[in-house]
């Protein structure tokens, strides 16, 4: 009976080794796969948080990478990101208005799979003491102008409902909004078309004077101008181009507000598309040519 005992005890040994063994397999197999849905699963806000700081490229290869997109930092200026589905704005929580915004813009965002929905919202990531409505604007004389336009979201039903956030809206000239500055965003979307992918930074511009205030609860700054530059890195060389345009009624060719982009970097102070490599970034920044995109 005791030799038994003995063999039994070995026995439920030897398959414990075993069920150990199996399980040690089980756990390096299983490991990466697991790993890799964890960091899939992690939230947006996380993994693009990451990339907020804009990193120098040091060759062509690296062009397309997303840093490529944000403006540097901004210095003496307050400014908090803000990701969204469809861009990223720096918000400036003293003047009530965003520094910039930026998105990227391709042929498969210009499907259109929703309607406007032309409902103006409070952004739900600021404190409600700095967060703007739309009675800010009531009776101002000013419409609520996008940075990034509403055309530019019909591709997803998020990215739709975020560009309404007050966040991305300036106070803009009624007859600009409509205008001049609406057929630069439609010239956008043609590139994008044709281009394949481009990138678009704006925002306001602010000179150095007394500006203007409208809100009886939030004094939100009235912008003297608005800029706009465009970035296409598929073209060969690549390629950049600006645009100023006055908070005013104007009704001028698309030509009569080129600058390029050195000139805009001149005016607003910023300093945009600096992980680009230094050669190319001199390069596309100091010259343009509205040819090169095509006329409208």
């Amino acid at each position: 009976m005791a030799r038994k005992g003995r063999k039994g005890r070995k026995q439920k040994q030897s398959k414990g080794l075993l069920y150990l063994i199996i399980l040690i397999c089980i756990v390096c197999i299983c490991y990466e796969p697991i790993a890799g849905a964890l960091h899939i699963n992690l939230p947006a806000a996380v993994t693009e948080l990451s990339e907020k700081t804009p990193v120098k490229a040091t060759s062509t290869e690296a062009i397309s990478v997303k840093n490529v997109l944000y403006p540097a930092p901004l210095k003496n200026t307050p400014e908090q990101i803000l990701y969204r589905k469809g861009y990223t704005v720096s918000y400036n929580k003293e003047t009530k208005i965003p520094n910039w915004v930026a998105w990227e813009l391709t042929p498969e965002k210009l499907i259109e799979r929703e309607s406007r929905t032309d409902k103006f919202m409070p952004d739900p990531d600021l404190p409600e003491s700095q967060t703007v409505t739309t009675d800010d604007y009531k009776r101002s004389g000013m419409d609520r102008g996008h940075m990034c336009p509403a055309g530019d979201n019909r591709w997803h039903w998020k990215a739709m409902q975020e560009s309404f956030y007050m966040t991305n809206i300036c106070p803009q000239n009624h007859n600009l909004n409509r205008g001049d500055w609406k057929e630069l965003e439609e010239a956008c979307r043609l590139w994008a078309k044709k281009e394949g992918k481009i990138y678009i930074v704006c925002g306001p511009v602010l000179y150095r004077q007394k500006h203007r205030t409208i809100g009886k609860k939030h004094k939100i700054t009235v912008p003297e101008a608005f800029f706009k530059v465009i970035l296409c890195t598929n073209s060969n060389p690549p390629k950049a181009i600006g645009f100023i345009y006055k908070n005013t009624s104007g009704n001028h060719p698309l030509d009569a507000y080129v600058n390029s982009v050195d000139e805009v970097e001149r005016i607003t102070g910023m300093d945009f598309f600096p992980a680009l490599p230094d050669n190319i970034e001199k390069r596309a920044e100091a010259t343009y040519n509205l040819n090169l995109w095509g006329k409208r």
